[in-house]
């Protein structure tokens, strides 16, 4: 999830009727919903969306299969930069490539990208975990280390390279891939990656950055936490000006919310 920063991704769905219009945000679960977001109890994978985000550690293949036998593309969150130390998976990672704690988030430290000879094997699995539970997409998460103080002093070209093989990673596996945040290499990136996911684009006033993935025809899904009512309808005009897919989240990321 963002640390501060903001939340849209695009993923191109099609064989999909057109949404109905809708006069300004509305209820998830609601009609015509473009996507949603839940990582967090409680779920709700009965919404009407065309996409959804999911943890993998939250759903069982037979939940996948049923989103996918209703038209929904689905797509699995990993967080790609950072080890929390509640996956099954946290004693394959050696502790040298383990740094510093997260800030507020005690259960997560960062983790060495520059050494890819070790994580791309360990991200694989994981994208390998996401692809048998029948997921399209993935969600990677914590991407920009080269504006964190993770203990590494990570540069954003070394940034850019463990995207780019995280981005030829998925497509091997036939998964496509979003970038997550970091609107400042969106210039790079954008022709490699599939959609955009950005968090809180408009409070920190960074939305337009999106433009190269709309001109490209590929999704970009926006995610607003804690915002009041009057605000979500200048959001969502400006949502429908730009085709930017808007929702309205808690911090959580559970189940609910609002969608323009």
């Amino acid at each position: 999830m963002i640390r501060g920063l903001g939340c849209a991704f695009g993923l191109a769905v099609a064989l999909l009727p057109p949404l109905a219009a809708l006069a300004g945000p509305h209820d998830i679960p609601g009609v015509g919903a473009y996507w949603d977001w839940q990582l967090t109890e409680p779920f709700d994978l009965g919404v009407d969306v065309r996409v959804i985000d999911l943890d993998p550690d939250s759903v069982t293949k037979a939940d996948i299969a049923r989103l996918k036998a209703r038209g929904i593309k689905t797509v699995c969150y990993v967080s790609v930069g950072t080890l929390e130390d509640y996956r099954a998976d946290v004693a394959a990672f050696p502790a040298g490539i383990v740094g510093k704690t997260y800030g507020d988030w005690p259960d997560e430290r960062f983790l060495d990208i520059r050494r890819r000879d070790v994580l791309l094997p360990l991200m694989r699995a994981r994208f390998q975990k996401c692809k048998a539970l029948g997921f399209d997409a993935i969600e990677p998460d914590n991407v920009d280390l080269y504006q964190l103080d993770t203990g590494f002093g990570i540069t954003a070209r070394e940034q850019v390279a463990y995207l780019r093989e995280l981005a030829a990673m998925a497509r091997s596996l036939g998964l496509e891939i979003a970038q997550k945040n970091a609107p400042e290499l969106i210039g790079v990136l954008a022709t490699e990656f599939d959609f955009l996911v950005l968090e809180s684009c408009h409070e920190y006033g960074f939305c337009d950055l999106a433009k190269p993935y709309l001109e490209a025809g590929k999704d970009v899904l926006a995610c607003e936490y804690a915002t009041p009512p009057p605000e979500q309808k200048i959001i969502c005009t400006y949502g429908e000006q730009t085709g930017i897919h808007f929702i309205f989240k808690d911090w959580d990321l559970t189940a609910g919310g609002r969608a323009c």
